[in-house]
């Protein structure tokens, strides 16, 4: 079909799917019988698209056929406007099709692990981070999803010099991963006497959370310090050793949780934070190799990318990436960024399609 790669590698695939299914011990590994379900699902929606397609299209060659051959007036007619029907439908439905033939990313289901850090701007920069972070928490709310935090900094005015915080639902990843980037915020700030409108930024780093078998961490390549908490957690958190700092050598990339009382706890977050990093170097290595241009990539996580501003005298929110513009900047800030998430993967989905068609 014209536009459109072969359908026979994917019913090869599900034919393979059915197999596996079929075996008496199908549902013994939940979590693998899941995976293989929803793709199970995906592929039969695309076989049924395609075929729905291919009639869609024989039945477009049929009507014109009858135009060019007949000669009654108003047979003629119906068979324009069945034509008209019929091919209106054709761009939606394979634009579908193609989205599902996209290759999957593996990282999409996953839990993510999310980093948002105070930049320029001093204690406005880390009042604005603490902002994101709200607003990460409430649409994480509205998902139905999970947030656990996992290390924080507070800074002097009440903000966030940075937090790190672990979100975990269906899709998660992909969701968030196109907030990975520097966001910039315009306002005037509460610590400002003359009214004047600052700039300042916050960088949000967002990591697919990392498995063991994704990263291996050697125990000698890694050095463990252990130090007394502090910071605003009440009497409690100062009374014992128990924040954790990790340094892995190869990397420099130095992790620090001090949330939990428990240093145990503490060393499982810090560790979990340290694969989630050194999944996403790993990935980015690959990328890297792929790419052939990287701004053409929506998604590419580069937090040194200026990705989007938030103007809050005109209650206006730019993302630079795709060039949209939203004018509900309170709601925005309040989690109601759905609709934002939603054209950035429409965006990306037609850039791979792009790719896929050639």
């Amino acid at each position: 079909m014209e536009g459109i790669p072969p359908i026979e590698p994917f019913l090869t695939r599900l034919k393979d799917l059915d197999a596996k299914m079929s075996e008496p011990d199908f549902y013994s590994d939940q979590r693998t019988a899941s995976a293989i379900s929803r793709e199970h699902q995906q592929l039969s929606k695309l076989r049924d698209d395609y075929a729905q397609l291919s009639k869609i299209i024989e039945q477009i060659s049929e009507n014109k056929a009858i135009i060019e051959e007949n000669a009654d007036p108003e047979f003629v007619e119906m068979a324009r406007e069945d034509v008209a029907n019929l091919e209106s439908q054709v761009e939606p439905l394979k634009n579908e099709i193609l989205k599902m033939m996209l290759p999957p990313d593996p990282t999409d289901s996953r839990n993510t692990v999310v980093e948002i850090r105070a930049g320029t701007g001093g204690d406005e920069a880390s009042l604005f981070a603490a902002d994101l972070y709200r607003m990460y928490c409430r649409y994480a709310d509205s998902r139905g999803w999970k947030v656990e935090n996992l290390s924080s900094s507070e800074s002097p005015a009440g903000g966030f010099k940075e937090i790190c915080f672990l979100l975990s639902g269906e899709d998660v990843y992909r969701s968030m991963k196109y907030e990975s980037g520097t966001h910039r915020v315009q306002r005037v700030p509460v610590t400002e006497a003359q009214g004047r409108i600052h700039t300042s930024a916050a960088t949000v780093a967002v990591l697919p959370e990392a498995e063991e078998v994704d990263i291996h961490i050697d125990p000698s390549e890694i050095e463990i310090s252990i130090a007394r908490a502090s910071g605003p957690g009440g009497q409690g958190v100062n009374t014992t050793d128990s924040a954790v700092q990790i340094l892995h050598k190869p990397t420099g990339m130095i992790v620090k949780c001090a949330d939990e009382r428990s240093q145990l706890k503490n060393k499982t977050k810090a560790l979990k934070v340290l694969r989630s990093r050194l999944l996403e170097l790993k990935q980015q290595e690959e990328h890297d190799k792929y790419a052939a241009n990287r701004r053409e990539q929506i998604g590419s996580g580069d937090r040194s990318e200026r990705i989007r501003t938030y103007n809050f005298p005109q209650s206006r929110i730019t993302d630079h990436r795709i060039g949209m513009t939203i004018h509900s900047l309170p709601q925005f800030m309040d989690g109601e960024i759905g609709d934002m998430v939603k054209a950035l993967e429409e965006a990306d989905y037609q850039q791979r399609i792009k790719a896929l068609i050639g």
